[in-house]
C-alpha cells in the first residue's frame, strides 16, 4: 500500500507538471512594411546616403510580395546612381529595369532617363560627340517604343541638338583637313553632313 501510494504521489505531481506547462507560442511573421521602407529610401537619396538606400531598395524588391513597390525600387536605384554622378551603372539599372518591366507605366521614363545621361554628356562639337550620337539612339528608341511618351515636345528638341552637335563636330573635322590642303576628306565628310542634316544652318558655308 505505501508503494502505491508512492506511485499515485508521484504520477500525480507529473501530471500537475505537465498541466501546468506553458504551450509553445506560435508567432507569425510580421509583415513587411514595403511602403514606409520606400519612402525611407527616398529619404535617404535625398540626404545622399546613396549606399544605404539602395541596400533598403533591394531589400524592398526582394520582400514586397505586392509586387507594387518593386519596380519602383528598381527606378529609383538607377536614378540613385545619376545622382550620385555614376552615369553607367546608372544606365545598366534603367535597363535592368526594361528588361523586367518593359509594359511598366514608367517603362517611358526609364527609356528617357538613359537618354538623358548621354545627352548630358555633351559638352562641346569636339568633346559631344559620342554623347550626342547615344543619346539620339535613344531618343529615336524613345520614339520607336513608346510613341505615347510624355516628353514629346522636349525629345525633339534634344534630337535636334543632338544632331547639330554631330554636324558641327562634322565639320570641324572637314575645316581641320581643309587647312592642311586635304580637300577628299572634308568633301567625303560634308556630303553625308548634308544629307544627315539637310537643315543644318552652317551647311552654306561649303555648298
Amino acid at each position: 500500500m505505501k508503494f502505491l501510494r508512492i506511485v499515485f504521489i508521484i504520477t500525480g505531481l507529473l501530471f500537475a507538471f505537465a498541466c501546468s506547462g506553458k504551450a509553445p507560442v506560435k508567432t507569425t511573421p510580421e509583415a513587411f512594411d514595403a511602403e514606409g521602407s520606400f519612402e525611407k529610401a527616398n529619404k535617404l537619396i535625398d540626404d545622399k546616403d546613396y549606399a544605404e538606400a539602395r541596400a533598403l531598395l533591394l531589400e524592398i524588391k526582394n520582400r514586397d510580395l505586392t509586387k507594387k513597390y518593386s519596380p519602383l525600387a528598381q527606378l529609383r536605384i538607377a536614378d540613385s546612381y545619376v545622382k550620385e554622378g555614376e552615369p553607367e551603372l546608372a544606365v545598366a539599372e534603367y535597363r535592368r529595369f526594361l528588361e523586367m518591366y518593359p509594359d511598366h507605366r514608367h517603362a517611358s521614363y526609364a527609356q528617357y532617363e538613359i537618354a538623358m545621361v548621354y545627352f548630358n554628356q555633351i559638352e562641346s562639337p569636339e568633346r559631344g560627340y559620342g554623347g550626342a550620337a547615344k543619346a539620339l539612339q535613344e531618343f529615336e528608341r524613345l520614339k520607336r517604343d513608346y510613341p505615347r511618351n510624355p516628353y514629346k515636345d522636349v525629345v525633339e528638341l534634344r534630337i535636334e541638338k543632338c544632331r547639330t552637335t554631330m554636324a558641327d563636330y562634322e565639320l570641324l573635322v572637314g575645316e581641320f583637313y581643309m587647312k592642311r590642303g586635304s580637300y577628299n576628306a572634308p568633301i567625303g565628310g560634308f556630303e553625308p553632313l548634308l544629307k544627315k542634316s539637310p537643315d543644318y544652318k552652317k551647311k552654306r558655308t561649303y555648298c
